[in-house]
């Protein structure tokens, strides 16, 4: 049995080439080794595009269609789930262990970690207090881990996870949490979301994504420093690059207004009704599972997706087959986004029948990704003040409502989710070993990354069983 060679792979999601050219530190990687173009698959979203770097598989073969999905048999929309038995297909480090059975391995924030058959799992899971609390915490395994990392490095810090203050205090956290656990590790997969945020607030041309970045760069070093000391193995790679959009796509108000979309109503506003909607979208960044409850209605809703401003292509189940996505999971219809646009979830037709949550960072309750989260309204100028009161609420344990997310997606600047048409805009992939660069391929495929994290590692594939 063969000694493996550490491996450190960090995704840092939305980077570019276009934005390597001012990380420097990261510029060191693939001068050392070597560059190439990653591709992705189709949504090129995170939960889809880490669960086929870790397989070798497409979104049709381990089941990771987006972000989330609807679950016919139970009837609800699902986004962010976080249990490992959702991935199919086998993942990199049980085909290593059938060589190496001792092969140990630390997931820190990839997605689907929880319930993993890795050594060590740290994943954001906030505390859901009984009085509608939320807390900031990790969810990590072996638990005397937990406390490891909160007494070294504080509590997750989960409000700089996501929202509208994310930023780096999270990103830090995570490089942190990966210093610890690196030594003892054959693989370290790590996930840095930074750049995710300002380049979706202002867009990837904007200078405060640039600067973002920098700042990402500089932060990244320690670790890749003691990956260098330790002679491991340094793998950066992103599941997508974010481009430019200014035109958001109602596609759920659409199929409302044509009768194919229903809704009921409380206390809370309206809420979608997925049972009785004969028609409705979860809306991914630039991609939209549709719905379609009887197939007789599939033409029309198909004509009316192609006939809505900003859709590109609309997939029936040969069409997604044609970009590895025809799973049972996926809706009867894919509408993928054109490049500048991208779709909401919203269904209401009227602002004052939103849902209370709609104003809110509520990842788990909207039926749809919302990148307005990232953002304080900018049309009420006391948010950051009523975010405060809410803050102090929280601290002597009153309930509050963080109510401080805009309706107006207008300003959300930046999206992903399509394939990438120039190779600047789309994913890269660094690595620090020569002797794996491929000089007579320019690009290495998203299917390929698990075989070359295998190659890297000095493991031979065992034949399939």
């Amino acid at each position: 049995m063969s000694v493996p060679t550490p491996l450190l792979v960090i995704d840092v999601a939305g980077l570019t080439p276009r934005l390597l050219a001012v990380m420097p530190r990261l510029q060191t990687i693939a001068a050392r080794g070597f560059s190439a173009e990653l591709g992705t698959v189709l949504p090129a979203v995170t939960c889809s595009a880490q669960s086929t770097f870790l397989t070798g598989l497409t979104p049709a073969e381990h089941g990771i269609v987006g972000n989330g999905w609807y679950l016919r048999d139970i009837g609800e929309v699902n986004l962010w789930r976080q249990h490992n038995r959702l991935v199919g297909g086998e993942k990199v480090w049980e085909t290593a262990r059938r060589t190496n059975p001792g092969y140990r391995v630390a997931n820190v924030c990839w997605w689907y970690a929880m319930g993993a058959t890795t050594d060590v799992t740290i994943t954001p899971r906030p505390v859901y207090h009984a009085d509608g609390r939320k807390s900031p915490d990790a969810y990590v395994r072996p638990p005397e881990l937990h406390d490891e990392l909160v007494a070294k490095l504080g509590d997750f810090p989960l409000f700089t996870y996501w929202g509208p203050t994310a930023g780096m205090a999270s990103s830090r956290w995570i490089v942190g949490a990966a210093r610890h656990v690196l030594p003892d590790h054959d693989l370290t997969l790590v996930y840095v979301p930074h750049l995710d945020y300002d380049l979706q607030r202002f867009g990837p041309d904007d200078p405060r994504s640039f600067e973002a970045a920098r700042e990402l760069d500089q932060v990244l070093a320690p670790l890749l420093d003691d990956a260098a000391r330790l002679g491991t193995t340094i793998v950066v790679l992103s599941e997508y690059g974010i481009t430019n959009v200014d035109q958001p796509v109602h596609v759920n108000r659409m199929l409302r207004r044509e009768g194919l979309l229903e809704v009921h109503t409380n206390a809370s506003g309206e809420l979608l009704d997925p049972w009785t909607s004969r028609a409705f979208a979860v809306a991914d960044h630039q991609l939209a599972h549709v719905y379609v409850q009887d197939p007789a209605d599939i033409p029309r809703v198909r004509a009316l997706l192609e006939a809505l401003p900003g859709v590109a292509e609309v997939l029936d189940a040969a069409g997604q087959a044609r970009y590895g996505l025809d799973h049972a999971r996926s809706g009867e219809l894919v509408a993928v986004a054109e490049k500048n646009a991208w779709f909401t979830y919203y269904y209401w037709l009227d602002d004052a029948q939103a849902p209370d949550f709609a104003r809110g960072v509520e990842i788990h309750k909207k039926p749809g990704y919302d990148p307005a989260e990232l953002f304080f309204d900018p049309d009420d100028r006391f948010v950051k003040l009523r975010a405060a009161r809410n803050l102090a609420k929280k601290k002597v344990g009153l309930r509050y409502a963080m109510d401080v997310v805009p309706l107006d997606p207008s300003c959300v600047r930046g999206s992903h989710g399509r394939l990438p048409e120039n190779a600047a805009d789309g994913p890269v992939l660094l690595c620090s070993d020569p002797s794996a660069a491929r000089a007579a391929i320019a690009a290495i495929a998203a299917t390929e990354v698990r075989d070359l994290l295998l190659q890297l590692a000095g493991l031979t594939q065992p034949a399939p069983v």
